[in-house]
């Protein structure tokens, strides 16, 4: 595993995570339930779960957003944070959430559902 550590949190604080090692390249998912808990679409990087180590969650909750997946918010500020599908072992983590990495966006998927108010014109493969 590298030596990489990312840090991230919530906008108001009440949960905040540090990841060791690497990132994903960012996936920007168009499905409805993507865009309605971000409000647009979702970009997420993902790890391994013992990748994931919390430091603060006062404020985290979970939802249960279908029958085989949940999605990790801050309760207090409304940041959407996590996306965890059962039994995978990974952590799906909006992109927006890091204070700063090295990433870049590979490519799109769902996008036959994404919003009609928007162009996905950068190139990027989509599905």
């Amino acid at each position: 595993m590298s030596s990489e550590i990312h840090f991230g949190s919530c906008l108001c604080g009440g949960v905040s995570f540090e990841i060791s090692g690497a990132l994903r390249p960012v996936v920007a998912c168009h499905c409805g339930q993507c865009r309605k808990t971000s409000g647009h679409f979702w970009a997420a990087t993902q790890v391994n779960d013992d990748q994931l180590r919390l430091k603060c969650d006062e404020t985290l909750q979970w939802f249960r957003s279908s029958g085989t997946a949940k999605r990790g918010f801050c309760n207090a500020c409304g940041s959407s944070l996590f996306w965890q599908m059962d039994g995978e072992g990974k952590t799906s983590i909006g992109a927006g959430v890091f204070e700063t990495t090295d990433l870049e966006t590979v490519k799109h998927i769902y996008v036959k559902d994404k919003g009609d108010y928007y162009d996905i014109a950068d190139g990027l493969p989509q599905s």
